[in-house]
């Protein structure tokens, strides 16, 4: 067996500072064949190995890094409800029938998240609840018409609307001004699910390696070959389930995915029982959204600093600590135990990205801060395309999802601009 330090994630996570027995897999050795080859082992990828492989499916997985050291292993851990885009913004692009079977995917998405945690036992720590916040006044009134839209058309009645003193009593803090309390989602710790997820899929009989980059993907004449500078694996089927860490691999994914870096800190134990006293996680109204949430033994994760390049910040906790400061200002020299970050990825219209992009490849990803959900049903959906069902599938690869514009050399300096013109406003 061979430890590897991850050459992706800066900062040792709080997740994976406390969690024992992490598996560790070989990397590849040598060349072999697989029914289905699959580039990228976060939840995407391993829902798809450990589905196929308790079909009897022959699946090879490979990851460049350790499985985790992604953003399925790093992330806010927030469920969230629906799609990326809200409801009736879906039924405006695509008509009420699609948007109500959009809006419903991603509820089935919800419920098979937690039942994996069932299923195999794995103990992914899940706590009910999620307030959505105002961060200005002026977004009161779309807070009160989303929850009445939501209850009433949407048939989705777990959602209440809490004005400004609700708000503060339930956050432990006045700096918002109303918010959506949703009683029909939570939050969970990404990292164990992540572990767990994989040892289901190795016992049920997986390749799995780690350390294990892929160079090049072929596909023609009925196969997908995927060389990596340990071997080759020949494949009839493959999944490019990269997201944020396609880089040059694949070009059609790469215009279509943008990676940004996001950061989370862990503070000690928040002795505070006025803050966050229901548990729940929350999110904001801000377009660079600032989340967080109490952990079981009381520490506060929170996630925001915001970056829009691939470089990494020289000091995570000092941003991190002034965002804490801005709603809990008795907080503001708290001491943060773990400040790390990782790439999450994003498409122009902050809708999945799925397409076949070469004979017999699907590519998946940019879940655009729905990815704890959307990612592990998406490898699951992709499992059930290759056992013959690719209905549910499809109502995501017919999602219209263009290129980010300015190709290879100009999308990330016009990314960075758009991005800091809204957090501008996020401000103003």
């Amino acid at each position: 067996m061979t430890t590897y330090r991850s050459p992706i994630s800066p900062g040792l996570s709080w997740y994976e500072d406390g969690l024992a027995g992490r598996p560790v897999f070989d990397p590849l050795d040598g060349s072999r064949r697989a029914d289905v080859v699959i580039v990228g082992g976060g939840y995407t990828g391993m829902q798809a190995a450990l589905n196929l492989a308790e079909a009897g499916v022959d699946v090879a997985l490979i990851e460049a890094a350790r499985f985790g050291d992604g953003a399925s292993g790093r992330n806010g851990g927030q469920i969230g409800t629906g799609q990326r885009a809200d409801a009736d913004e879906l039924e405006a692009e695509y008509g009420a029938e699609r948007a109500r079977a959009l809006f419903e995917l991603a509820e089935d998405a919800k419920r098979y998240l937690l039942d994996c945690g069932e299923r195999y036992g794995i103990d992914i720590d899940y706590r009910p609840g999620q307030l959505s916040l105002a961060h200005k006044a002026r977004y009161v009134d779309d807070f009160r018409r989303y929850t009445d839209e939501m209850r009433e058309r949407w048939n989705y009645p777990h959602v209440s609307f809490m004005d400004r003193e609700e708000t503060a009593w339930r956050v432990g803090s006045r700096r918002f001004f109303a918010g959506v309390r949703d009683t029909g989602t939570g939050h969970i710790h990404p990292m164990k699910l992540m572990v767990g997820l994989a040892r289901a899929a190795a016992a049920a009989g997986a390749g799995l390696f780690e350390g294990t980059r892929a160079e090049k993907i072929e596909a023609g004449n009925g196969k997908v070959i995927v060389t990596t500078r340990s071997g080759t694996i020949t494949a009839k089927h493959g999944l490019i389930a990269c997201n944020a860490h396609i880089d040059g691999l694949e070009p059609v994914t790469a215009a279509h995915v943008m990676p940004i870096r996001s950061f989370i800190g862990a503070t000690v134990p928040v002795e505070d029982a006025s803050i966050l006293p229901g548990g729940e996680a929350v999110d904001d109204s801000r377009f660079v959204v600032r989340y967080f949430r109490k952990t079981a033994d009381g520490r506060l994760l929170f996630g925001g600093r915001e970056a829009y390049t691939s470089e990494n910040p020289k000091d995570i906790s000092t941003h991190i600590r002034k965002q804490i400061a801005e709603i809990y200002p008795s907080l503001h020299d708290i001491e943060l135990t773990h400040a790390w970050g990782g790439s999450v990825a994003i498409t122009l219209p902050r809708k999945p990205f799925v397409r076949e992009v070469m004979p017999g490849v699907i590519s998946i990803g940019g879940f655009s801060g729905h990815g704890v959900k959307l990612s592990n049903y998406c490898g699951k959906l992709y499992a059930d395309t290759i056992l013959g069902d690719r209905t549910r599938l499809a109502l995501f690869e017919q999602l219209k999802v263009p290129p980010f514009p300015g190709g290879t050399k100009l999308r990330a300096p016009l990314l960075f601009l758009a991005l800091t013109w809204f957090a501008l406003r996020d401000r103003i």
